[in-house]
């Protein structure tokens, strides 16, 4: 893949879910290029069909039309093995240890344990839970397990990174943690993320490229780079720069007028 080779290609891509004889159109048109190593939100009222986006990267949901590439033929793209999730609810088990619950996606694949069980402990000293090893998720708070579900995509070292909104759930304070959290683990991992949300505030702190999704049946309204500088930091929330980020997206919802 050259430097200016996309490691996304996403081109008039349209979803149709067909259910006791009737069609639903979920996906109308989205169109857009991830280069490697790029944090993307997706916005969009709920229900649009973010989800459904991620669904079609997954190899979850076939596209019903339209192309999609990931990666290329000198670097092969396996989504069993080359794609993390975290979801809204971390989803662990609630039998299984802390770490060994991050060590589950290396067991299903079939890597080293030993090695594996290094790098778990790793990633939960990434995400700020070193000595929390042996506790179990009942234990913890919810940003906690979420911190978790975050070590726990990464255990396989995988290529492309999908979040559908996994901070939804949490109160507003431990929201804004996260976020502030997920940034340091994107800059210190230099994954590429792609990641689902409904708060536009959320998306443009975030993101290094917003993609806007319309009411659905999706449709991308906008796609465009943040340039807002890294690191950033809570009261970058306050600047006339973010305002605008914020406004832009705001007008391609058609819910006020543009910066």
């Amino acid at each position: 893949m050259t430097a200016d080779e996309p490691f996304i290609s996403l081109r008039n891509v349209r979803k149709v879910y067909r259910s006791q004889g009737k069609e639903f159109l979920a996906v109308s048109d989205v169109t857009m290029d991830v280069r490697e190593g790029e944090l993307v939100s997706l916005v969009g009222p709920s229900g649009c069909g973010k989800t459904t986006v991620l669904k079609i990267l997954a190899g979850l949901h076939e596209a019903d039309g339209g192309t999609i590439r990931i990666g290329n033929a000198k670097t092969p793209f396996d989504p069993a093995r080359d794609i993390g999730m975290v979801f809204q609810q971390a989803l662990l088990l609630k039998w299984r240890t802390i770490l060994d619950n991050v060590l589950l996606p290396a067991e299903i694949v079939g890597l080293p344990i030993k090695a594996a069980r290094a790098r778990a402990r790793d990633l939960l000293h990434l995400v700020g839970l070193a000595g929390y090893e042996d506790k179990y998720p009942q234990q913890l708070s919810g940003g906690m397990q979420q911190r978790t579900a975050i070590a726990r995509a990464f255990i396989h070292a995988p290529r492309l990174i999908l979040m559908d909104e996994p901070f939804g759930a949490l109160d507003a304070l431990t929201r804004e943690q996260m976020n502030l959290e997920m940034l340091r683990i994107w800059r210190e991992s230099g994954k590429t993320i792609l990641f689902v949300t409904h708060s536009i505030q959320e998306a443009v702190f975030l993101a290094s490229h917003c993609a806007v999704l319309t009411a659905g049946p999706a449709r991308m309204a906008e796609y465009f780079p943040i340039k807002l500088p890294f690191p950033r930091d809570l009261p970058i929330k306050t600047t006339d720069e973010f305002g605008a980020y914020a406004r832009r997206i705001y007008a391609s919802l058609g819910l006020g007028a543009g910066a």
